[in-house]
């Protein structure tokens, strides 16, 4: 369902490279590739770049567009390799630099509304909101299959006692793109969000607080973003950083 959820939001993105609709059958349906991950689980393989420039706070006030101020940071690594993992259905680098992000912000799971969660393979936005503590353990799957993080769900659900949170609002790797480097896009993707800059189709007002995961290795590194705008002319869009440890799939690297 992970596949299906994010191609719906890829469907409203002019950017993404699939658009189609796809259906549950579709995704089991497809090419096995490494099980248990068939074609539509696994990420593309894409061209592409970005870029994102930072600076001093008082040299950003001078920029036209509205900046984005850096709260803090959160940094853990568990492995370079999946066969050394603690858990196969859990990522520690998400259980420990994401607590640490958290509190270095000053902020609660109920100030998030939006949320980039990595997915070069489809079990990794179910193990994000988990580890984060958006949902509690093995719900994840269910949440994202009840479509709470579908299309049409308020980024203010959570402040409003719902349990909806819209994820990976640019379709994700899954369906977006990903050039080897997706962490560069799920940032990008929050500040869209932030600045009310994302695309007109796109279901979902102007983000007031964001959390972006993003992945590099090797060497490796998972990171977590947070982005805030309280949409008013004196407040400041606010970004926190989290690393974590980014298992590299098929152990090639030793």
């Amino acid at each position: 369902m992970v596949s299906v959820v994010q191609r719906d939001w890829a469907a409203k993105n002019p950017r993404a490279t699939f658009k189609t609709p796809i259906t549950i059958e579709d995704v089991l349906n497809s090419r096995m590739i490494a099980y248990p991950f068939r074609l539509l689980q696994c990420c593309l393989v894409t061209d592409g770049g970005g870029a994102l420039i930072l600076v001093a706070a008082e040299r950003a006030r001078d920029f036209p567009q509205k900046p984005v101020y850096l709260l803090g940071t959160g940094e853990s690594v568990e492995t370079p390799m999946v066969s050394q993992m603690e858990d196969f259905t859990s990522s520690r680098a998400f259980r420990v630099a994401g607590p640490t992000a958290f509190a270095e912000a000053g902020i609660t799971h109920k100030d998030v509304d939006h949320l980039m969660i990595y997915d070069a393979l489809a079990h990794l936005p179910i193990y994000g909101p988990e580890d984060l503590g958006f949902v509690p353990r093995s719900e994840g799957g269910a949440f994202i299959a009840e479509r709470n993080t579908a299309p049409g769900v308020p980024g203010t659900a959570r402040r409003a006692g719902r349990p909806g949170i819209p994820l990976n609002t640019n379709g994700g790797s899954l369906s977006y793109m990903h050039s080897g480097m997706y962490g560069m896009y799920a940032l990008q993707e929050s500040m869209r969000r932030m600045r009310g800059t994302a695309p007109p189709r796109s279901p979902m007002p102007r983000s007031r607080c964001a959390t972006a995961s993003a992945a590099c290795s090797p060497p490796p590194a998972r990171s977590f973003s947070r982005t805030r705008d309280l949409s008013r002319s004196d407040q400041k869009a606010k970004l926190v950083t989290i690393l974590g440890g980014n298992p590299i799939v098929g152990d090639q690297y030793p």
